[in-house]
This record gives structure tokens, C-alpha cells and sequence, in this order.
């Protein structure tokens, strides 16, 4: 069977990272699914280069609000089916869902919110994870296999940030946003990338304004997860630190399926 290489990014702006390197890496070969988040562009706002990449088609989810979230699925093979959101009008009107299935698995591009910046963002935040849990799990009693990515915005244990004492009380990881990766967890999906790697000191995302990512001072809160069913089919799971262009880096997984 060939192996499949899906890839994830929140690329902070996609018409600013065109300046910056997206067309050659969204070109590289052998990459069959890539998922952006935080695109913060309408469709009539993205380049036309990017709507026509040779090969593969493109798909785009947007917030009613100008330059803001925002997520954009572009794959090889056409989804026997795509969807924007839940269905849930407070959700989807952020534009952070696109939910593609292929055959052999469905595809989840999340762009999760943010709680930091105010208590009633970390209701929507905690809200929206559980929407997103009875979504996911639904579709996975029905019988599919599950593949999550996206931004999170929550670093899950102590190893998947630098300074996990002086961020306890911050949101992003917060015992509440822990433990709801806990539960996700325990409802059956697995984080790929500690499938392979243990190891602390790898993250997805520094601060720009401290220079944090010169001295690699992160957080790891990129994820793919997948259901058990694909873990005997998971072959890789990486995180692209040298790629530069926005404040997160991309990651990826390599799956053995049809």
C-alpha cells in the first residue's frame, strides 16, 4: 500500500507567508493532504496562485470577520465529501473547521480558539472543544477512522512547553485545557507525534515579540491525532522546526493506507 503524508501549519496569514515560502513548500512532492490554519483571508482575498496549485485542490473555510481564523484544506485526491463546521452557528461563523472525508479515513482541519484573551474566551474555548468531541466521536461510532490537526492552543503535559511552572495559571495550560486532552484522549484518539518522540524541547510555536524561537523557548500545542484503528497503519509522525514564515512551524504524519 502507498503511504500517504499529511501535513499541518498554522501559517499566522496566508497572503503574508506567500511573501515568505508557502508556494515551495506546499509544492514538494509526495505531500498528498495539507492543512492550514489561521489563514485570516475571505476567498475573494487569496491569491489566485494559491486556488490553482498544480495537482491538487483547494478548499477554504472563512470567518464572517475580516482577517481573522480562517482555515484551508488542499489535497490530491478529491473527498468523497467536505464540510465547513459543525453546524453550529456560534462555531462555524469563526471559520475553523473544514472536515473532509477520504474513503479510508476523515480528515479534521481545526483551528481551535484561544482562551487568553478574556474569561468569556475560555468559555468559547472549553464550548467549542466539547462540540468538537461529540462531532468527532460521532462520526467514529458510525464506524470511520479519524484523523485530527490543527492548532489546539493548549500545550497537553509539562513536556510540551519550556516554562510549564510559570504557565499554570495562563490559558493554553490551564488544568481545565489539559484535562480535556486527557479526555480526548481517553475517548480513543492518539497524539502520532509521541507515538515516536518522548523527548522535550520540541515545539510548534514561539512568541515573536521575546525572539523565543532563537532560543528555542515554545510551546508544543500542534497536534495530529488519530483514532486506535490507524495506529497500526501510522508510519511517522514529524515536526518541521526549520521551516520559518510564522510564529508556529509545520508538522506532519505518514499513514500506510489506500
Amino acid at each position: 500500500m502507498p503511504v500517504k503524508r499529511l501535513l499541518s501549519w498554522n501559517v499566522n496569514g496566508i497572503r503574508a507567508i506567500m511573501k515568505k515560502g508557502l508556494m515551495e513548500w506546499l509544492n514538494r512532492p509526495q505531500t498528498d493532504i495539507v492543512c492550514l490554519q489561521e489563514t485570516k483571508a475571505h476567498y475573494e482575498q487569496i491569491p489566485d496562485e494559491l486556488k490553482m496549485i498544480s495537482g491538487m485542490t483547494g478548499y477554504f473555510a472563512s470567518a464572517e470577520r475580516k482577517g481573522y481564523s480562517g482555515v484551508a484544506l488542499f489535497a490530491r485526491e478529491v473527498p468523497l465529501k467536505i464540510a465547513y463546521g459543525f453546524g453550529i452557528p456560534e462555531f462555524d461563523r469563526e471559520g475553523r473547521v473544514i472536515i473532509a472525508d477520504f474513503g479510508p479515513f476523515i480528515v479534521y482541519n481545526v483551528y481551535f480558539p484561544n482562551g487568553k484573551m478574556s474569561e468569556d474566551r475560555l468559555k468559547f474555548k472549553m464550548a467549542f472543544y466539547d462540540a468538537f468531541l461529540v462531532h468527532v466521536d460521532e462520526q467514529k461510532r458510525r464506524g470511520h477512522a479519524i484523523v485530527v490537526c490543527g492548532d489546539v492552543n493548549t500545550a497537553h503535559k509539562e513536556i510540551d512547553l519550556s516554562h510549564p511552572k510559570e504557565n499554570a495559571k495562563t490559558s493554553g495550560f490551564l488544568p481545565i485545557e489539559r484535562a480535556w486532552i486527557d479526555t480526548f484522549i481517553d475517548h480513543g484518539y492518539i497524539d502520532t507525534f509521541r507515538v515516536f518522540n518522548k523527548e522535550g524541547g520540541h515545539y510548534t510555536w514561539w512568541d515573536y515579540k521575546s525572539r523565543a524561537r532563537d532560543r528555542n523557548i515554545g510551546w508544543r500545542i500542534d497536534y495530529f491525532f488519530v483514532s486506535k484503528d490507524l495506529k497500526p497503519v501510522l508510519k511517522k509522525a514529524f515536526i518541521e522546526s526549520s521551516v520559518l514564515g510564522s510564529d508556529h512551524c509545520p508538522i506532519g504524519i505518514e499513514l500506510k493506507v489506500p
